[in-house]
């Protein structure tokens, strides 16, 4: 038995001194080298009795050395599961205890808050710094820098990804070598990369986009990124001219836009801006082709399925839309209630099926029933149409998804925490547009009866307990929520009320 990911990932890479990693101080780091890391990397995992199958939970900043990890886990046959680094003690221990991981990799600084975690879930517990450093990182410069390569199947598990819960649990979405695989395959193919390409990379790799969508892309194709910490925009315009390809989300090109150095003359060389995650507001997609001459190509995935849709990189990308099914990859509109597929230009819920469809939740069999359909097709709930040319267009999203940054954020997950906290009777959360991140936290108070919430104490609660990009960053207490007859809160009439909240008033800034 083979290993698909490593085979076409990172086998072909072996022993070749072209430059994959440009790193901010101006150094690389050749195919060759990172490979000889990957298998360290990998030896290190034996060596601290990790089998194949076996969960490897990073909670660590983006550096060489954490991709090198990722890379060795697929060679050593672990399931990678990558944690947002804003991720708080308390919302770290569920992902560990319910992954059951082998082994937690963090930052030194957290060494301390994380022992606790890591005992009580009994795995073992390591450290590795953005600079690569780190007990981790002792361990593995010892090991030799070839290792076996762990025997898997297409349908083995290569990662396991958190997604919020719409009911204040998370739920782990595998996916397996062939769903990561065939996704990266088609991207290649729909996007024309080449190992002449130089992709600019400024995501973070804790989530689908960043990695593996950019680096598995990048690995596919033989080219090479240039592997910034963050997205600074000083640092993104200063690489530009070396890039022929960018990943980003809105947020970028926003920022981008809002810098006169940004200019037509600075991105006449690059082939493809590309923008996902969350959706790009029309005026973004006119700002920026009147300043560069670029039309970005705007794509539409999930942590599911990775990537399902894509404008065309040649022909028309329409503003607003999200495109076509990427190859190998069917989409249909349905009626939510029945299932059945809808007539071209109705409003129904995205369904989406081929090999980049994840293969259920983790330890949740019924609510992988619920949304994965017996013939392959998964619900995305996505509310979408598709149009008389075949594109096709998100509308509005299901389960009041929110989407920050591009970051999902599930409003039930925050009203649970609110829900719990002193003087606190009841809670709504709505996303609201925000100029910067596309959509922002608003959350809605109710008070006990005969008391008051007292707000900064409750955004005190947020800062310590709730990941950055899910806090609320405008707090407004109501005598009462809106309801209809049947007493379900009615949270289009709140989004209506609050949505230029962020455009207009003095925000909170929990």
């Amino acid at each position: 038995m083979s290993n698909p990911l490593y085979d076409a990932l990172f086998a072909p890479h072996v022993g070749k001194d072209s430059a994959f990693l440009h790193l901010l101080d101006g150094t690389s780091i050749s195919h060759a080298a990172f490979l000889q890391q990957a298998a360290q990397n990998a030896n290190a995992l034996a060596a601290l009795g990790v089998q194949p199958g076996d969960r490897v939970a990073v909670h660590i900043q983006k550096s060489p050395q954490a991709l090198a990890l990722y890379a060795g886990c697929v060679q050593a046959g672990a399931v990678f599961l990558p944690l947002n680094t804003a991720y708080t003690a308390t919302e770290l221990e569920y992902f560990v205890g319910d992954s059951g991981a082998s082994l937690f990799v963090c930052d030194p600084t957290e060494a301390d808050a994380m022992t606790a975690i890591a005992a009580s879930n009994g795995c073992v517990l390591h450290t590795l710094a953005s600079d690569g450093s780190g007990s981790l990182a002792e361990l593995v410069a010892t090991q030799p820098t070839i290792a076996q390569v762990a025997a898997r199947g297409d349908d083995d598990l290569a990662a396991l990804l958190y997604t919020s819960g719409t009911t204040g649990r998370s739920k782990g979405a595998m996916l397996t070598q062939r769903n990561l695989l065939s996704n990266a395959q088609a991207l290649v193919e729909g996007w024309r990369f080449t190992s002449d390409d130089v992709l600019l990379h400024a995501l973070p790799i804790f989530h689908s986009h960043g990695l593996f969508v950019a680096c598995n892309v990048s690995l596919l194709a033989g080219g090479s990124m240039i592997f910034l910490p963050k997205f600074d925009t000083d640092s993104v315009i200063a690489r530009l001219p070396e890039a022929t390809a960018m990943m980003g989300v809105p947020t970028f090109y926003t920022r981008l836009l809002d810098d006169p150095r940004f200019t037509k003359q600075l991105t006449t060389h690059m082939r493809l801006f590309i923008s996902g995650s969350a959706p790009l507001l029309a005026e973004t997609h006119e700002r920026f082709e009147n300043r560069t001459g670029h039309r970005i190509l705007e794509r539409y995935g999930m942590t599911e399925t990775s990537m399902n849709t894509s404008n065309p990189y040649e022909g028309e990308r329409r503003a607003g839309t999200v495109g076509f099914a990427l190859p190998g990859v069917e989409v249909k509109v349905c009626d939510p209630k029945t299932g059945a597929e809808l007539p071209q230009g109705e409003i129904g819920v995205l369904e989406v099926r081929g090999p980049n469809v994840f293969k259920g939740y983790w330890q949740m069999p019924d609510k992988t029933r619920e949304e994965l359909r017996e013939d392959g097709f998964f619900i995305t709930g996505d509310l979408s149409m598709i149009d008389a040319d075949g594109y096709v267009t998100i509308v509005g999203r299901g389960k009041d998804l929110i989407i920050s940054g591009g970051f999902n954020i599930y409003p039930k997950e925050i009203e649970v925490f609110l829900d719990d906290l002193p003087g606190v009777l009841e809670s709504a959360v709505i996303g609201a547009p925000h100029p910067d991140f596309g959509e922002s936290v608003v959350a809605v108070l109710v008070a006990e009866a005969g008391g008051e919430c007292d707000v900064a104490a409750i955004e005190a609660a947020v800062r310590r307990d709730l990941a950055g990009f899910k806090r609320p960053r405008h707090i407004v207490v109501l005598e009462e929520l809106p309801r209809n007859t049947m007493g379900k809160v009615q949270k289009k009439e709140l989004r209506d009320r609050f949505v230029d909240v962020f455009r207009t008033a003095e925000v909170n800034s929990a």
